[in-house]
């Protein structure tokens, strides 16, 4: 059987499949240059979290990271993505959430599940808006708590593909002359 390079011999395709089917019933999943991704529903996340963590036949025992993708004008706008790590294996996966809400999108926050969510999903927060409810301390991470569009007052993400590339003028304050270098 051929062996995905994030997954070992003794953490394959089908145990994470079987792990995850109690919770998620049949699950998207998608291999691209040796790496196993796995779509899951918003309202099985925490559960199938827990279970990928807890599970001796998977033990993705840490978060090595949680971002986001925007797909600008796509249903979907975000996917939330988590990429999990066993160290009993030596097995990598990624797993990821459709958000369908375009204007105000939540998930729920893993910080109770893996501790360490807490700053990534600060600083998916910051960069994309997506809201982790259940967060213990949901603020901005990079960027000042006042960001926001000075003449509608919303909020502005900089990773979101519908910000301005050159940024919101008078959101931030600038030098007034830029320095030059030779």
């Amino acid at each position: 059987m051929a062996v995905a390079a994030g997954l070992s011999e003794t953490l394959t395709k089908t145990t994470v499949l079987e792990v995850l089917a109690p919770i998620c019933g049949t699950v998207q999943t998608v291999e691209h240059q040796g790496e196993l991704t796995v779509m899951i529903e918003r309202g099985d996340l925490l559960e199938a979290m827990r279970e990928l963590r807890d599970n001796p036949r998977s033990s993705f025992e840490m978060i090595i990271d949680i971002t986001a993708i925007d797909h600008y004008r796509r249903e979907h706008r975000y996917e939330v993505v988590y990429i999990l790590y066993s160290l009993t294996h030596n097995a990598r996966i990624c797993c990821k959430v459709a958000l369908s809400e375009y204007e105000d999108p939540h998930c729920p926050s893993l910080t109770d599940v893996y501790e360490a969510a807490n700053w990534f999903e600060r600083e998916t927060f910051d960069m994309y808006g997506i809201v982790f409810e259940g967060h213990p301390d949901l603020r901005r991470f990079y960027m000042p708590e006042d960001f926001v569009d000075p003449e509608t007052g919303e909020g502005l993400f900089p990773l979101r593909k519908d910000f301005p590339l050159m940024g919101v003028q008078g959101s931030l304050p600038m030098p007034e002359k830029f320095p030059t270098y030779r």
